[in-house]
């Protein structure tokens, strides 16, 4: 084992390996509920709702276990694969929501949007075999690679604190700090006990203590409970129903005639122009948020090479790609590379033993009530937060005196928390770097990588809804 994952060349052992792997399931397995809830719409009254949740409830373990097993076995790096976030909500719009606001038929347009996410896995497999993927990542500009994992670290910890209400909405200023004044226990319990777990991590690893991540979350776990004074529970429901939902219409959605004429017919999905550009926005969000991510884990990993690009990036591709085309044929949107990987990276993970102890983790949630009940948001979102510090000291290397690099550098590192969005931070920071570029006279050949990619982001930001 230890000569197949490279665990002692990796400078890691086992026992690191395992807690990792279980931090980064413990960090991301709210998208077990949350994906089919995002799908779904939360329109649970609507007729066939019911069905598409259930589906996309199974289909989302068995996705989540292909792509984290493709990262362990296959790329051996420590990362898992998950129904991404964002993607996932503009699935129910492009797809679910249309049906519900015209009266027909959701889980038609549930299952047209398969062949959209098929198509789009497709083309992600082909860009990643060819090598065009990792290509793409590798012409990001030095500014914007490190610019990066500062982004997805902020992006996390800005998901860590909405999570528990620390930062709330407000109608005049957008966000606010949560209101304690006045407020009763149950309600700001979950941001006080979340704040008080962050706490517990950085002191546990300031004090060099090994799982400092997976020992803040066990321990916040039992803070909460106890303040709450109430035992953790499965919801024990039927387990037979979400596999007769996801055996009708989840697996065998993609493979049914009726769902490719659905998927370019005008009536469901508005014309081809709409079809090409909804698996346009999909491709160009599912690579860069890979990108992105594989990026920043792999920098706090320190698993980069010596042109500051992550080892076996080529396999990290792959594995993505095979996991979105395995996921739109098991029933759910489109996979990714996840962000919360980090805080197992964070944990010590540096091995493909990390990325199969987490696979380990959903496969067990696939036959048992959700694991994700008995761990709050309470303690998942300190852990999400201290990653969010690690990976800021990425930032520091940026040539800020420069404000060629200066500029995209801050565009990407600001954009993905205020846009919600990885992609959206790396396009926004390449569209500035290329412009800059060709008005100060600096654009050379090498940025004709990146300008193309701008470019691409402009016609997204432009045609797109996303």
């Amino acid at each position: 084992m230890d000569k197949f994952f490279k665990i002692s060349e990796r400078g890691s052992n086992v026992r690191t390996e395992v807690i990792a792997g279980i931090t980064t399931f413990f960090a991301m397995a709210y998208i077990i509920v949350v994906n089919p809830n995002q799908i779904t719409g939360f329109m649970f009254d609507v007729p066939g709702m019911g069905q598409i949740w259930n589906a996309v409830y199974i289909a989302s373990i068995i996705a989540a276990v292909i792509g984290t097993l493709l990262y362990a076995l296959y790329a051996k790096l420590p990362f898992a694969q998950a129904c991404g976030m964002g993607l996932n909500s503009f699935f129910f719009t492009s797809f679910v929501l249309p049906q519900v606001i015209n009266g027909g038929d959701v889980i038609k347009g549930y299952q047209a949007g398969l062949v959209i996410i098929l198509i789009s896995g497709v083309i992600f497999l082909i860009l990643s075999v060819t090598g065009l993927r990792s290509y793409i990542a590798k012409a990001m500009p030095d500014c914007i690679k490190k610019a990066i994992p500062a982004g997805i670290g902020l992006f996390i910890a800005f998901i860590g604190f909405q999570n528990v209400g620390i930062i709330q909405d407000n109608q005049y200023t957008l966000v606010q700090f949560v209101k304690i004044n006045g407020a009763d226990w149950a309600s700001i319990a979950p941001a006080i006990i979340a704040l008080l777990g962050f706490i517990i991590i950085a002191i546990l690893s300031k004090l060099n203590v090994k799982g400092s991540v997976l020992i803040g979350i066990l321990a916040t776990t039992v803070i909460y409970y106890l303040s709450i004074w109430q035992l953790p529970s499965f919801d024990m429901q039927s387990f037979a129903t979400p596999f007769k939902d996801f055996a009708e219409i989840g697996i065998t959605g993609v493979f049914q005639a009726e769902s490719w004429k659905n998927a370019f017919s005008g009536e469901m999905l508005g014309g081809i122009f709409s079809v090409i550009m909804l698996i346009i926005t999909f491709c160009l969000v599912d690579m860069f948020d890979t990108i992105g991510t594989v990026y920043g884990t792999a920098a706090e990993a320190d698993m980069l090479d010596e042109n500051g690009d992550p080892i076996d990036v080529n396999k990290a591709m792959t594995c993505d790609s095979i996991a979105t085309v395995a996921g739109s044929i098991c029933g759910t949107s489109t996979v990714t590379t996840f962000v919360e990987s980090a805080s197992g990276v964070a944990a010590g993970g540096k091995t493909g033993l990390a990325s199969l102890v987490t696979s380990l983790c959903f496969i067990v949630c696939l036959f048992l009530s959700p694991l994700a009940s008995i761990i709050p948001s309470a303690a998942t979102a300190p852990a999400l937060i201290f990653v969010g510090v690690l990976m800021l000291k990425n930032f520091a290397s940026v040539d800020m005196k420069d404000m060629r690099n200066a500029v995209p550098a801050f565009l990407t590192l600001i954009m993905m928390p205020l846009t919600y969005s990885i992609a959206n931070g790396i396009g926004i920071g390449a569209i500035a770097y290329v412009l800059i570029s060709i008005f100060t006279g600096k654009f050379t050949k090498k940025d004709i990588a990146v300008t193309i990619i701008a470019l691409l982001f402009v016609g997204k930001f432009v045609f797109g809804t996303m």
